[in-house]
């Protein structure tokens, strides 16, 4: 595949704030993997908030039979266990009394009722809407087929997972439970959509020196 990119990234579920930054570092056009063997315990299923208790992570469930032979765009959600009721009483508790979460729930609201049958179309349409409310002007296409490198390009599909280190440092921010747990960095972008509002892109601005 022949593709002007400066950077190639995976689908994630509520993508960590690094995800963001390294974004709006390095520019656009954005290539979305779809065509990666489908590995498990990543950020492709996984997002972490921050909870009263500390660092919470909501994790969506796929259908048996997604493993590491099945492409990213064929991995099936699965509804077996009602999560989504879960993982939005989850945000609710977080960040109810958070400056913003009432200012930008009716848009994530949604994502909690409907039901997606594949993972990567719901990951990109939340990525959509977090874009949006970030006010970040994106160009993205998914992968066509599956490449083991692109020359020339940041690579994110390994670069940030949750058992490895910081794929970027970012500046502490204001977080509802940080005097009882302390702050928590990296979390879901939402962590700072909810207590950073409008200031979010300003955040992601000055966190986004390559």
């Amino acid at each position: 595949m022949h593709f002007d990119t400066s950077l190639i990234a995976p689908a994630f579920y509520l993508p960590p704030i690094s995800y963001f930054s390294a974004i709006r570092a390095f520019g656009r056009p954005i290539l979305i993997e779809q065509y990666e063997h489908f590995p498990k315990q990543t950020y492709r299923t996984r997002a972490s908030i921050h909870s009263a208790n500390g660092k919470l992570n909501l994790i969506v469930p796929v259908k048996k039979g997604s493993n590491g032979h099945t492409a990213m765009k064929d991995v099936r959600i699965s509804y077996d266990a009602n999560w989504q009721r879960l993982h939005w009483l989850s945000l609710q508790t977080s960040y109810r009394t958070s400056a913003f979460f009432e200012y930008y729930e009716d848009e994530f609201a949604p994502f909690y009722d409907k039901k997606y049958e594949f993972l990567v179309d719901y990951n990109m349409e939340l990525f959509e809407l977090i874009c949006r409310l970030l006010k970040l002007e994106v160009t993205w296409v998914r992968t066509t087929g599956y490449e083991a490198e692109y020359v020339g390009a940041i690579d994110l599909r390994t670069a940030i997972h949750p058992k490895k280190p910081l794929f970027r440092q970012t500046d502490p921010y204001f977080q509802v439970f940080a005097s009882k747990n302390g702050f928590l960095e990296d979390l879901s972008v939402v962590d700072l959509l909810f207590n950073q509002g409008p200031q979010s892109k300003r955040y992601l601005y000055t966190n986004s020196k390559p």
